[in-house]
């Protein structure tokens, strides 16, 4: 009786140490969301942090401040070419509805809808406003600024802490694993940074095509929609599709052929993405079927929300690797190294 009561506490213990770690992992689970975002962003940073340093002696420090300064340069001029031209479209769309508006003293969906765009627009920071970021700031917008300042942080940290990490968790596994451990982490690491690039890749141009061929076909919006498109290509599969809706919903309000062309348009330019540039650009770089894709985001956009869409593919990947090495026995060091923008060289232990 003695020995069943210890082993029950024993097991009781256990069991109760694991539901408080799993709540306590719960409630910081935007800290881990963050946390890993930065170990992606690092990953995608590494081979020009390497490249600079191999090329021009520049420190890695330095290589990754010039990242740093490359993306906040990209985002302002964003801010300072984009945001100003589509809010003017999203006023002069509503100036056009508001007689409507005032006639039939009905809000409308569609006046609705470009008043809740034009406040969202006003609200994005100027270029003045990221040069003098002592202007007034909401809680909720200092909360995200600490958010994104902890994740650049991490990232900046696990470029030179990743391999004194690997070489940690190496010590502590038998001597015949400590190889593939590493390549197995280096592995991951590598199809994170080149799916990271790649996707980079994929929204600038589908935001830059997209906006040229809707102005080109005169549909309303198209600056809005093309660059909306192009971030929407953060989530898979959906993203196009809600992006090629919307597009097609706008046309609408036009007339039947600018919803055709624009429909056209949204279908020639993603026929285009998976049959060309995909394959030469990103290489298929996580190695997951569509399948896959569209059951990772549903159900982390069901069991965490919509944020951790973004987190959707990489944690898949990590997932689908690990089972190819300790399920499948597969050798990471026989794995194609996917390339994007940078040459995929092996990294020796």
């Amino acid at each position: 009786m003695g020995l069943t009561a210890k082993r029950a506490a024993v097991v009781t213990l256990v069991v109760g140490s694991i539901v408080v770690l799993a709540l306590a992992l719960w409630k910081i689970k935007v800290v881990i969301a963050l946390l890993f975002l930065g170990f992606i962003l690092a990953a995608a940073m590494r081979p020009g942090v390497d490249w600079l340093h191999r090329r021009t002696r520049v420190p890695r420090g330095l290589g990754v401040l010039i990242h740093y300064l490359v993306l906040a340069g990209v985002i302002a001029l964003f801010l300072w070419l984009v945001v100003p031209r589509a809010t003017n479209q999203v006023q002069q769309a509503i100036g056009s509805t508001n007689l409507h508006h005032e006639a039939t003293h009905s809000s409308g969906i569609k006046h609705l809808i470009l008043t809740d765009v034009d406040k969202r627009l006003r609200r994005l920071p100027s270029g003045a406003q990221l040069l003098h970021p002592a202007l007034s700031i909401t809680k909720t917008a200092f909360e995200v600024l600490v958010g994104i300042f902890f994740m650049f942080a991490v990232a900046a940290y696990w470029i030179f802490e990743r391999d004194k990490t690997i070489a940690l968790v190496q010590s502590m596994v038998p001597l015949r694993h400590r190889r593939v451990t590493r390549d197995t982490w280096v592995l991951i690491d590598q199809k994170l940074g080149a799916f990271v690039r790649g996707q980079l890749i994929l929204i600038v141009f589908v935001a830059v095509v997209l906006s040229a061929a809707f102005y080109a076909i005169d549909l309303h919006f198209w600056l809005l929609i093309g660059f909306f498109a192009g971030v929407i290509e953060i989530v898979p599969v959906i993203g196009p599709l809600a992006a090629g809706a919307l597009a097609v919903g706008v046309g609408a309000t036009q007339s039947w052929h600018i919803a055709l062309f624009a429909g056209l348009v949204v279908l020639g330019i993603r026929q285009l993405e998976d049959y060309v540039i995909v394959p030469r650009v990103l290489g298929h770089a996580v190695g997951l079927s569509p399948l896959i894709v569209l059951f990772s985001v549903a159900a982390v956009g069901i069991l965490f929300g919509g944020f951790y869409v973004l987190l959707a593919i990489p944690i898949a990947a990590v997932l689908v690797t690990l089972v190819d090495v300790v399920v499948r026995d597969v050798d990471p060091s026989e794995q194609d190294v996917p390339a994007v923008i940078f040459t995929g060289a092996r990294e020796e232990a």
